[in-house]
């Protein structure tokens, strides 16, 4: 599917230069002579090099089409991570940096999409929020609720983030995976 290059969004996977490449950041560019044009930071899928291009809106640049299946996340070995296919039961190995900082949210028995592109898969979307348990934090003082302050916590993978003074160890917490950050109580 073509697009224009302007119209290149953060996350998009696209067909450049022989090989597929995501948008990892975007900026529209209005130079005082010329025409505009937006600067694309793209990563390559297969090998994980970065490179920056400019795409003006009169060029067209080819879309990959990606297929969205379900899979559930079984276990982690190292740097190899197994899921299994909903629907045939066939299980699938992927690399643990084709997943990046988001690997350390999976949990047994989740459900994520992996993003094939003919029968390659290039990514696993992990779920927008995840529940995990506190681990260690300070304890618990009467009367410091203050709307606005956050205490340091660690979670049970590992993670570290900042709770509300309220939250104490063995409370369970619902986290945003992609900026680790704490979104409310379980």
């Amino acid at each position: 599917m073509k697009i224009n290059g302007n119209a290149i969004k953060i996350g998009n996977v696209i067909e450049h230069k022989g090989g597929l490449w995501r948008a990892v950041k975007t900026e529209h560019t209005q130079p005082g002579k010329g025409g505009a044009y937006l600067q694309v930071e793209l990563k390559n899928l297969k090998d994980g090099s970065k490179l920056n291009e400019r795409f003006r809106a009169s060029e067209n640049v080819e879309r990959a089409r990606l297929e969205q299946r379900p899979y559930q996340f079984l276990f982690g070995d190292d740097d190899k991570l197994t899921f299994m296919n909903m629907e045939d039961y066939e299980q699938v190995e992927l690399n643990r940096s084709l997943i990046g900082d988001q690997a350390v949210y999976l949990q047994d028995g989740m459900e994520v999409q992996i993003e094939f592109h003919e029968d390659d898969p290039l990514g696993v979307a992990v779920p927008e929020k995840v529940t995990l348990e506190v681990t260690e934090t300070e304890p618990v003082i009467k009367g410091q609720t203050a709307a606005n302050s956050y205490k340091p916590a660690v979670l049970e993978n590992g993670v570290r983030t900042n709770v509300p003074p309220f939250i104490a160890i063995g409370d369970k917490v619902v986290v945003h995976t992609e900026t680790g950050e704490y979104a409310e109580r379980a």
